[in-house]
């Protein structure tokens, strides 16, 4: 049986969707996937051994330039790609407008059924009118679950109550980064995932720099990566705390790849709420989170592996503090003591 994926972004949704592929896999043996994602996501799909071809979209980039005749042809060339194989379905896990278009563009030339959430589960109803079979799935469930529950019923199995989660990626013959090698050796480390896209995510530089001290008593260096130019000053600051042997801050950004082997080898993950977090859960790494001001019941990293350590203030998705105690309250239960302590194996 080979099916075509319609998942494209944001990467937590990526991630999210490997449990479900796990399921299906270890349900139908000869099932094979092919999916269409986001380009910048197309490294990661392949992490799982039920994926075999992944086609790299560029939605976005076509929706600002649909004028130009360049942009017309990649288009024409993209699903001339996909038209190369015969699917037995397309499932459309992502129930958007833009991924129901893509579904039945390639649905429309093929003459293969599109399957998906129903009217009450996608998050966007009108495209639920290109599909031919739909299926309902409660929306008020972690984002895991959904899709768990989705694939079981579009792909004809059952999904046991309470099911572990089993992101299945193939990571067997991953090696460390060369570039870990040169600057840490083979030495024990953590890695911290400090950067994220709101400020009130952000967990205090001074937090960081006590967590440090700790977990460099504890036996272990620490990586700090960093994305762009405020988040590499930052970890400078952060690292600047320490011996310089204890610590390690990349010179240049790494790559999602270097950055997930990196984090496959790490003792422990310590992670704000960030796309990276996931990458974390999916590589089954010991990792606190810590959601200062958003909700992780929904669309959280999730995992055997993973401590979800909330403020009072995570329920509430603020970009902003409005009320005087809030900053204070965004913090509470996040101290250093409670983030050290949830950390595995680690004592001072």
């Amino acid at each position: 049986m080979r099916i075509l994926l319609i998942k494209m972004s944001s990467m937590g949704d990526v991630f999210h969707t490997f449990p479900a592929l796990s399921d299906a896999l270890a349900a139908i043996p000869d099932l094979t996937v092919d999916w269409v994602v986001e380009k910048s996501f197309a490294d990661i799909p392949a992490w799982h051994p039920v994926v075999d071809k992944v086609y790299g979209i560029e939605l976005r980039k076509w929706r600002k330039t649909l004028w130009k005749k360049e942009t017309r042809q990649a288009i024409n060339v993209f699903f001339d790609r996909i038209h190369s194989s015969q699917y037995d379905l397309i499932l459309d896990a992502q129930g958007l407008l833009k991924s129901a278009w893509v579904a039945r563009k390639i649905a429309k030339k093929q003459s293969i059924p599109i399957v998906g959430y129903d009217w009450q589960s996608a998050r966007e109803p009108l495209a639920t009118l290109c599909y031919q079979k739909k299926y309902a799935v409660g929306k008020n469930q972690h984002a895991i679950l959904r899709l768990r529950q989705l694939f079981a019923q579009a792909l004809s199995y059952s999904l046991e109550t309470h099911q572990p989660i089993q992101y299945g990626l193939n990571t067997t013959y991953w090696n460390k980064p060369d570039v870990l090698i040169e600057h840490l050796g083979q030495a024990d480390y953590a890695v911290f995932l400090h950067g994220t896209t709101w400020e009130t995510k952000y967990w205090p530089e001074a937090n960081w720099s006590e967590l440090l001290a700790r977990v460099n008593r504890a036996g272990l260096k620490v990586v700090l990566p960093w994305g762009n130019e405020e988040e590499r000053l930052r970890a400078l600051r952060i690292a600047k705390t320490a011996e310089p042997e204890n610590t390690w801050v990349p010179a240049q950004p790494l790559t999602l790849n270097t950055v997930a082997h990196l984090l496959t080898f790490a003792k422990n993950v310590v992670s704000v709420d960030t796309g990276l977090s996931h990458v974390a859960a999916a590589l089954e790494v010991p990792m606190v989170v810590l959601y200062r001001v958003t909700d992780p019941n929904l669309v959280g990293a999730a995992g055997e592996k993973v401590v979800r350590l909330e403020s009072p203030c995570a329920p509430l998705y603020l970009k902003k503090f409005i009320k005087p105690n809030q900053e204070r309250l965004s913090l509470q239960g996040l101290s250093v003591d409670e983030v050290f302590n949830h950390c595995v194996g680690l004592t001072s």
